[in-house]
């Protein structure tokens, strides 16, 4: 459940080739038009409304784990200048933006971050329509704390390594980084079609909103001792968690 387009438009690289890449091109061109439709229904995703109603024993879960996961990120306490990739409608923002001295809010989909706004009504929080592998922060500014939701399984694989660099270039010292996503073998949910997409790459699925509109996105499930591997072989220093069954969450920083 991400609300950016991190992964992306040059999708080319030792992984694919250039039919691949084309295919890939056009998965994320339909990714970022998902996230963009999606916006207004994201809220009932949260909240099980809907479509997306778990029912009364699976959405007890869920409400205990999100709230774990929302606990977890108020005592990493963002404080200092923040940045949030992915911020989405806000669900998240709204626990950042207590802590932060500067809060600036980052996501692709120009109607997810129109709720963010009017969810917040917060003039401190500097919003920015962008795609992260193309925006650079101003020359001055280096955060103290980067926080992103449901975003790295969004990611391409082959990009994975670059997302991470460039989060080390943004950081000051001792600046660290909260993220957190959905963990590999989460039950089915009513918005996903299926777990992969005929002839296609094994890290793209099939969505659908309530209106029954479809769409292909990249998806990529880590699972927490797999990303504290792959993080430490980039230089970083991370301890990564479970709420439960549902999701992971981490805090990392630079080696």
């Amino acid at each position: 459940m991400t609300r950016c387009s991190a992964t992306g438009s040059g999708a080319s690289g030792t992984l694919f080739d250039e039919g691949m890449t084309r295919d890939i091109d056009g998965i994320l061109h339909e990714q970022g038009r998902y996230y963009e439709d999606r916006a207004p229904e994201y809220d009932d995703v949260w909240y099980r409304r809907g479509i997306y109603d778990l029912g009364p024993d699976a959405n007890r879960r869920w409400f205990e784990e999100t709230a774990r996961l929302e606990a977890a990120l108020d005592d990493f306490a963002p404080s200092g200048t923040v940045l949030e990739l992915a911020a989405g409608t806000g669900l998240f923002t709204r626990h950042i933006a207590p802590h932060a001295k500067r809060l600036i809010a980052i996501d692709a989909a120009a109607s997810a971050l129109a709720i963010n706004r009017d969810r917040l009504d917060d003039a401190h929080i500097e919003y920015v329509q962008a795609d992260l592998f193309e925006w650079e922060p101003p020359d001055d500014v280096r955060f103290d704390a980067i926080v992103f939701a449901f975003l790295i399984s969004h990611v391409l694989p082959e990009r994975f390594d670059e997302f991470w660099r460039r989060l080390a270039g943004w950081l000051a010292p001792g600046g660290r980084v909260f993220f957190c996503d959905d963990l590999a073998g989460a039950e089915h949910r009513a918005s996903t079609i299926g777990q992969d997409v005929p002839d296609g790459p094994d890290f793209v699925l099939r969505r659908h909103l309530t209106d029954g509109r479809e769409y292909t996105i990249v998806k990529v499930y880590y699972a927490p001792d797999e990303l504290e591997e792959r993080l430490a072989g980039l230089g970083w220093q991370a301890e990564v968690r479970t709420t439960g069954r549902e999701f992971f969450y981490g805090v990392a920083s630079t080696a």
